[in-house]
């Protein structure tokens, strides 16, 4: 596993949810926490995504679950109402790829909203970073 480009990643936030970085290949990376976190603190790195994706110009996002808690149901409202509407609207995310995390309720909950989601991100679920990393520089995908 080539760890060098992930070394040149750029850190612009991290709070207890985990942390938000920019990737050279352009992508923003969200590299959840094994914590639970509250609604508010979720939300606000989320607004982080939001603003580093609106910052950057780029529309992809790589999704790295791992350890992650599975996401209430008032957080997976709040994302699939609120915040990729405006991800799509803002920024004009287009492509999020989502390594895939260990607890089957996680997997159940990000299911929850993938299928809930507006139409214009398009998900893709990966067992491994390497993967999602290498779709999101495939030149089908188009910055």
């Amino acid at each position: 596993m080539n760890q060098a480009p992930r070394a040149q990643e750029t850190i612009y936030f991290q709070s207890v949810v985990g942390k938000v970085s920019y990737h050279p290949a352009g992508f923003v990376r969200l590299a959840w926490g094994s914590g639970r976190a509250s609604f508010e603190a979720l939300q606000t790195y989320y607004e982080q995504v939001l603003e580093l994706l609106r910052s950057t110009g780029t529309r992809k996002m790589l999704s790295d679950h791992g350890q992650r808690q599975p996401l209430s149901g008032q957080a997976q409202q709040w994302l699939t109402e609120q915040w990729i509407p405006r991800a799509i609207g803002q920024a004009q995310a287009r492509y999020c790829a989502i390594v895939e995390g260990a607890d089957p309720l996680h997997r159940l909950s990000t299911q929850s909203v993938v299928s809930a989601a507006p139409t214009g991100l398009l998900f893709k679920r990966f067992s491994n970073v390497e993967d999602a990393e290498a779709w999101l520089r495939s030149p089908e995908l188009s910055r």
